[in-house]
């Protein structure tokens, strides 16, 4: 699937995006400046931006608990992420969901979900919506490995199968259920499993944006000409403990180091479009610096920026009807 420079160097600038975000969280969370969990989704970015750049403003998606990535790919502010992490009362969600709640359904973000295996119901409504207006939006849900073993996740197989729904199931297999290695803990293979649901599926190595990239895009454009619901299963590794704070005693000595070396999704994505003659290093490095300001500044703001007012904090509490 070809693609042309501009789109190469915006996806180069998501990608960094959610890398340079995430790692600034990182620090700033073990400085003690942001309150509540965060789950991070560094490592990761090829699989969010490979699947989201082929999405408009008539599709959503349903995102997890480590939802920073699908946030940014799905072109949420990220001033106003950085402000709702930091419970900032001009936050995205009025600085009341934080980083495991955080939304944006103007964008089609349904929200990340501390509920594990709670984002394919939601898809399959989305998707019931797409499919009844005829808008020809498709429906995304991302979960994890442990995501795929919810009994929530498998009746929604089901249900997008037997109504033909515009959805594509995103398994980002990052081989840690938090801490339960998936090859313990899935039994049989995710392809089998939509094979049984009659779907089509792929498995793809989630460090290599254009194998994500082409592999969704051919579902994608299958789902909005009514062809179904598909699943795409993608191999790939987080950076990060499952929350800040995680000892991460379950892996092994040098894992991280090893997969920053190795398996890093951008150095990857820039190893092959200047080895290819598309891009050049000094164009990436500009998206590098320019990223870096903008993450900067969204931690500065978030720092000076006032929490909620109390009549905020009272409002988005109960339905009105």
């Amino acid at each position: 699937m070809q693609m042309n420079r501009e789109d190469l160097l915006e996806s180069y600038r998501t990608m960094r995006t959610i890398r340079d975000f995430e790692e600034r969280v990182h620090e700033e969370f073990s400085n003690g400046k942001i309150p509540g969990f965060v789950h991070l989704y560094a490592g990761e970015e090829a699989s969010a931006v490979g699947v989201c750049s082929h999405l408009d403003g008539r599709d959503a998606i349903a995102s997890t608990h480590r939802g920073h990535g699908h946030c940014i790919a799905k072109g949420c502010d990220v001033r106003s992420m950085m402000l709702e992490i930091y419970g900032r009362g001009d936050g995205l969600c009025g600085g009341k969901g934080g980083s495991m709640h955080i939304a944006d359904l103007e964008k089609g973000m349904l929200g990340a979900n501390g509920i594990v295996g709670a984002g394919p119901p939601l898809i399959c409504g989305a998707a019931v919506t797409a499919k009844y207006r005829k808008t020809g939006g498709v429906a995304v849900a991302f979960f994890g490995d442990g995501g795929s073993n919810q009994g929530t996740t498998l009746e929604s197989y089901n249900l997008a199968k037997v109504w033909n729904l515009p959805v594509i199931f995103v398994v980002e297999d990052n081989g840690y259920a938090e801490s339960t290695a998936s090859t313990w803990s899935v039994g049989g293979s995710q392809q089998d499993r939509a094979t049984g649901f009659g779907m089509p599926s792929a498995l793809v190595d989630g460090h290599d944006f254009f194998a994500v990239h082409e592999a969704a895009g051919e579902m994608i454009d299958r789902a909005r000409k009514g062809g179904g619901p598909s699943l795409l299963h993608v191999k790939l590794n987080r950076f990060f403990g499952h929350f800040e704070g995680d000892a991460m005693t379950y892996r092994g000595p040098g894992e991280i180091q090893r997969l920053r070396e190795e398996k890093d999704s951008l150095k990857i994505f820039r190893a092959r479009v200047t080895e290819a003659g598309l891009l050049t290093g000094d164009q990436l490095d500009e998206i590098d610096r320019e990223v870096m300001a903008l993450v900067n500044d969204s931690i500065t703001e978030s720092e000076a920026a006032a929490p909620p007012a109390h009549e905020q904090l009272v409002t988005d509490v109960y339905v009105s009807y």
